[in-house]
């Protein structure tokens, strides 16, 4: 078992899905690889529920019930994001105190084709209320507008360090901390609740790494440890396209619907992996994490791959 100096009594690596559907191959294969990381280092595994966006009801009971049926065990209680709250407007009040925050009334057709023009910065929010004098706040409120909450961001840049991908210097720009509804943004919430529960270790889909010097860099702000992060590639379709519902047989219930076990759901993620086994346990004894993969996982879901054991 490997064992790293970040990980003591609190030290815990997690799994944070959105309810927003059933888990897919992709979803599946960075849980057990969350897990994977996080056991063979000794960490606690963690599920927190991510619900402070679009939530489809009884989602979030059939993911658990997914990964358990994968064998994959979790330390505690299963957290919900949205009972968290008020420890995100906690942080928001810590750095509106401290003079790091400011009003944002754009709409996002406004953001949109601000970070779209010809000599506008690429994909970062450009500015535009950064500046905004009393009166011309006073004005915006007059019109009904929703006020969003931004970082009022000291660097245009922050670096980090991946588990796979080395050094990874990204953009930091005034992004939302509380949108106009009042709901805790993702980049906040992420970063408190990951702080609170002890998460040191966070491993997830390579797509979110550009993001990631954002949150690092608020942890920073707020005083908070960075942790460990590890991007791991996603899977795609046969055509190199992110995989989705549409694709066929994506879930673990459409691939026990091809007559699959999840078993051997777990040989076939495995043997993405580089690996021969059927469980998570058995997969433990074998994983090295510098030896995974660094490119996308291709896969045709209307296949059925019967690997490891039989149904």
């Amino acid at each position: 078992m490997l064992h790293d100096d970040a990980s003591g009594p609190r030290a815990a690596g997690r799994f944070a899905p959105s309810p927003s559907g059933d888990l897919h191959l992709g979803n599946l294969r960075t849980a057990l690889l969350a897990w994977l990381f996080a056991r063979s280092t000794g960490r606690r595994f963690l599920i927190r529920i991510e619900d402070l966006d679009r939530v489809r009801p009884g989602a979030a009971e059939r993911q658990l019930v997914d990964l358990a049926a994968l064998g994959l065990d979790w330390d505690g209680p299963v957290v919900r994001q949205s009972r968290r709250q008020a420890l995100h407007h906690a942080a928001i009040d810590r750095l509106t105190d401290a003079g790091l925050t400011y009003e944002c009334y754009c709409t996002r057709r406004e953001i949109q084709q601000a970070v779209t023009a010809p000599h506008g910065p690429l994909g970062a929010y450009p500015g535009t209320c950064r500046d905004l004098t009393d009166a011309e706040r006073a004005a915006r409120r007059a019109e009904g507008r929703p006020a969003a909450l931004r970082l009022r961001s000291q660097t245009k840049e922050f670096e980090i360090i991946d588990e796979l991908h080395g050094r990874y210097r990204g953009a930091v720009d005034d992004f939302v901390l509380r949108r106009g509804d009042g709901t805790p943004a993702y980049n906040l919430a992420v970063v408190v609740d990951d702080a609170d529960q002890g998460v040191d270790q966070v491993v997830r889909g390579d797509d979110l790494l550009p993001s990631t010097p954002r949150q690092a860099y608020l942890a920073e702000l707020l005083e908070l440890a960075i942790p460990r992060y590890a991007h791991v590639p996603l899977v795609l379709n046969a055509e190199g396209e992110r995989l989705a519902k549409r694709d066929g047989a994506v879930t673990l219930t459409d691939r026990i619907a091809l007559g699959e076990s999840p078993h051997q759901v777990v040989a076939l993620l495995a043997n993405s992996l580089g690996y021969a086994a059927d469980t998570p346990a058995e997969l433990l004894d074998r994983f090295r994490p510098d030896a995974l993969p660094r490119e996308p996982w291709r896969i045709d879901p209307a296949d059925v791959v019967q690997l490891g054991v039989d149904p």
